[in-house]
């Protein structure tokens, strides 16, 4: 391999890759070494969210039904305390054109690139992203290459991104299967250089302004039809992008104090870029692997500058085990005849704990479901764990045990939320901007950042700091 294409001549070149692929300038925003303009980044998209909406209309995108689960809502009564059982709604967004909530990132990310007068577009992704821009470079006219983590060294792919695979690839997109490690934001810079194609990110200001649309649908639906705004909204969590956008999306709107609850399915122990473990997890997204490590430094992304950034907008994050939502998964499908995918699952599951929590007048919104299909079924996830050694049961969820036993509740009871300390990612944060940077000291404007960054106030960050050995400047 010449030295122009090794891994780290390319990597070299990330930032100005990356530049050229979206025609945004970063260092615009730069504050200085910790802090930067987010405010300032996400306006630059230069459209309002109306025009976002209206963006998305016109492919399709958006105003997607919200559904009451009133037989769940039933089970959930049945089954807690007197007085308690939220009325559980879920917003449908498997009706969007390519099947997830992903359609509203891709369809403002690929007029971009359109107006921009890009040819195609490219987009890192083993997830519904994927889809999501190949449907809408479709619409436009664009080229699409869509680049995934697939195989582990057998090449043993997944089922559920192999359906993944199988859905861009009908859109007419170029898939690029990779093996799991750091190939893979290698590819997508090579191939952004040698295309000039652009850098349809999950990550960018376009994908987040695109999300920010179903939080104020979210509020507008339910103010709608219940004269009030959600109590809850819980939203799988896992980059980032899709809490973020929805809670901005929400504010917008005017729902000021709905609680936002991120949920994600503890894989605590697995190592996401093990070859070892690759394969022994059954969810490829809306776990902690991605939840936590994103959460807790978002510019780890793609992008020198995250517009994802979880932290700012998360109340409350809590934890479910495999089984859990396997269960639930089911329960969708014979008590509401809604047989949806897996990621917007772990919400419903964490819903039907914390309803249980909740008085029966009080509304929770599940923001999402997404498509389901062969691959992303639980029989064919739960017969590929049995393939790679896992044990499937029944039982009590508690005994599982990520990438060698998923046991599956036996009754709705067993379900429960294990919540995950905000402080304590709070602290990580601090504790990687500062590893990160190699500050010895931050200004005063700096901490203000950190403040918004992690939504805890001075005293906080600053003892957070002082552990850290890191002075405060007047």
């Amino acid at each position: 391999m010449s030295a122009g294409t090794s891994f780290a001549a390319v990597m070299s070149r990330r930032g100005e890759i990356i530049s050229r692929a979206l025609g945004l300038d970063y260092s615009r925003f730069e504050r200085g070494p910790l802090a930067f303009d987010y405010e300032g980044m996400m306006e630059k998209t230069g459209y309002s969210l109306e025009e976002v909406r209206a963006i998305q209309r016109d492919v399709g995108v958006g105003y997607t039904p919200l559904l009451e689960l009133r037989n769940i809502t039933e089970l959930v009564r049945k089954v807690s305390p007197p007085g308690k059982g939220a009325r559980i709604f879920v917003k449908d967004e498997a009706s969007n054109p390519s099947g997830s909530f992903k359609a509203r990132r891709a369809a403002l990310s690929v007029y971009e690139a359109q107006r921009k007068g890009y040819s195609g577009v490219i987009a890192a992704t083993s997830g519904n992203y994927g889809a999501a821009v190949a449907s809408q470079a479709c619409l436009r006219g664009l080229d699409c290459i869509i680049v995934q983590e697939l195989f582990d060294s057998r090449m043993v792919g997944q089922p559920e991104i192999m359906e993944k695979g199988r859905k861009c690839e009908a859109y007419g997109a170029e898939v690029v299967q990779l093996t799991v490690g750091p190939e893979l934001f290698y590819m997508m810079l090579r191939l952004l250089e040698e295309t000039d194609y652009f850098n349809a990110s999950l990550y960018t200001p376009y994908g987040i302004a695109g999300i920010e649309t179903l939080g104020y649908e979210v509020a507008e639906q339910v103010h709608e039809r219940c004269d009030r705004y959600p109590d809850v909204v819980v939203v799988t969590h896992a980059g980032g992008g899709n809490l973020t956008g929805t809670a901005r999306g929400l504010r917008k709107a005017g729902a000021d104090d709905t609680e936002v609850v991120g949920a994600s399915v503890d894989l605590s122990g697995l190592h996401m870029a093990s070859d070892e473990d690759f394969n022994r997890k059954s969810f490829t997204t809306g776990h902690t692997g991605f939840g936590v490590p994103f959460a807790t430094w978002p510019d780890r992304a793609d992008v020198p500058r995250n517009a994802a950034r979880a932290l700012r907008y998360m109340d409350r994050y809590v934890l479910l085990h495999q089984g859990e939502v396997f269960y639930v998964t089911e329960l969708l499908a014979v008590l509401e005849g809604l047989e949806r995918g897996p990621a917007g699952n772990t919400s419903l599951a964490a819903a039907f704990a914390l309803a249980q929590e909740m008085d029966q007048e009080e509304i929770l919104v599940v923001q999402e479901t997404e498509y389901t299909g062969a691959g992303k079924h639980p029989t064919a996830q739960l017969t590929f764990a049995r393939e790679n050694g896992v044990q499937v049961r029944r039982g009590d969820p508690a005994e599982n045990v990520p990438g060698a036993q998923i046991v599956i509740p036996e009754g709705p009871e067993q379900i429960e939320v294990r919540d995950f300390s905000l402080d304590r990612m709070r602290k990580s944060l601090i504790r990687n901007a500062v590893r990160h940077t190699g500050v010895e000291e931050v200004s005063s404007p700096e901490v203000d950042f950190l403040c918004e960054e992690i939504n805890r106030d001075r005293n906080f960050v600053t003892a957070a700091l002082c552990e850290l050995q890191v002075a405060v400047k007047d």
